[in-house]
């Protein structure tokens, strides 16, 4: 296939995950890394650089949480099924 047409891919299905995680999922979360497949630094500076803009966020204190319906659709669309 080009690489300059587009390729349309399968996402995954994370309900599982929308069933599992709060409303708001902290970055300073235990289990941060291990939901979302991204060490909370890499997601901090991704946040810095713009990448997270599809993800509705909250401070909570001095930390800042991620909405879960918009971290799941955003991770949803990030990945893709290889087989």
């Amino acid at each position: 296939m080009n690489r300059n047409s587009e390729e349309v891919y399968e996402h995954p299905d994370f309900s599982e995950l929308r069933n599992l995680l709060p409303p708001y999922l902290s970055r300073k979360h235990p289990k941060f890394k291990e939901y979302t497949g991204y060490s909370p630094k890499s997601f901090a500076n991704m946040d810095s650089q713009q990448q997270t803009l599809g993800i509705k966020r909250i401070m909570l204190g001095n930390a800042v949480a991620y909405e879960r319906e918009s971290l799941v659709a955003w991770l949803e669309e990030r990945s893709r099924v290889i087989s």
